[in-house]
């Protein structure tokens, strides 16, 4: 909770040094976002038990058969989610945030998987469970997430970290679909950072049991409190910007086990500050790198 503000001001001296070496190098950026789906797509889909592993899911999108038996759902799931982030990607200047956006995103992500839901709301006796907690009434599900909708796109003061975690946590509390919210939440989260001349995050698998501490922090409090989701967001976000800029600014990339060595500091320590983000460290492809 206390680095928050911290954290917010790294974010502006990295986005300023973003945008002042991004010109005439676009195209390294366009591939690095298009290097970096599969990542999404695995981690996004393993939060919610998929049984890819990410190399299967590369092997997956690039049309590669896999040496075992993966069930049609599974190879949907992440095909399905790839073309969400691909859409996004190319998409996400042009049209604001709304209700018909995430209904046509949840068709392109549940088509072939749930073909009688996908595309829109719970609706009758559609009841969702998430662990303890109960999504909102079907009957209450559009007015809800035009509520939510209306308190994002009003709140340009606050600082997109804190409106990106309200509304990822307003979206999957309400939980407005049968089948996809987790995936559909996440990639609103790249929507709306994107939208905004962000770069888009990853939130992993492996900050999973964090990331459902947030729920449980929103859930719990009568306040609605979204410090830690803040704090997930935030860090995912300045490890995107450390990662761009260690490419953007032509250094030298390598694993943070070799930085250890050449630093003479305990890989163990460098990971801990890496998860903190008080060193410009940043994972591809599960792996913690550094540019230096």
């Amino acid at each position: 909770m206390g680095r928050i503000p911290q954290t917010v001001t790294n974010i502006k001296l990295l986005r300023e040094r973003y945008y002042k070496t991004l010109p005439g190098k676009e195209s390294l950026i366009k591939v690095i976002n298009e290097a970096e789906i599969p990542e999404h797509v695995y981690n996004s889909n393993a939060i919610e038990n998929s049984t890819l592993t990410l190399e299967e899911t590369e092997k997956i999108l690039l049309q590669i058969d896999i040496d075992r038996y993966v069930s049609e759902r599974e190879i949907f799931e992440a095909k399905n989610l790839a073309r969400v982030m691909e859409y996004i990607e190319t998409k996400s200047k042009e049209a604001e945030l709304s209700l018909l956006l995430i209904l046509f995103l949840h068709k392109m992500l549940i088509s072939n998987i749930r073909d009688d839901v996908a595309g829109r709301f719970r609706t009758g006796d559609e009841w969702v469970r998430v662990g303890t907690h109960i999504g909102a009434n079907p009957k209450d599900v559009e007015r809800l997430l035009t509520d939510m909708l209306a308190e994002y796109l009003s709140g340009a003061h606050e600082h997109i970290v804190k409106r990106v975690a309200k509304l990822h946590l307003a979206f999957e509390y309400i939980h407005p679909f049968v089948d996809g919210n987790g995936r559909i939440g996440r990639a609103l989260n790249n929507y709306c950072l994107m939208r905004e001349g962000y770069v888009p995050i990853n939130i992993t698998f492996a900050s999973r049991a964090r990331y459902y501490d947030a729920f449980k922090e929103f859930q719990d409090s009568d306040k609605k409190k979204t410090g830690i989701m803040e704090e997930i967001v935030g860090r995912a976000l300045t490890a995107s910007y450390h990662k761009r800029l260690a490419y953007l600014e032509s250094k030298r990339i390598i694993t943070l086990k070799e930085y250890a060595r050449e630093v003479n500091q305990s890989h163990s320590n460098l990971i801990n500050k890496a998860n903190r983000q008080t060193i410009p460290a940043f994972l591809e492809k599960g792996e913690w790198k550094i540019g230096v």
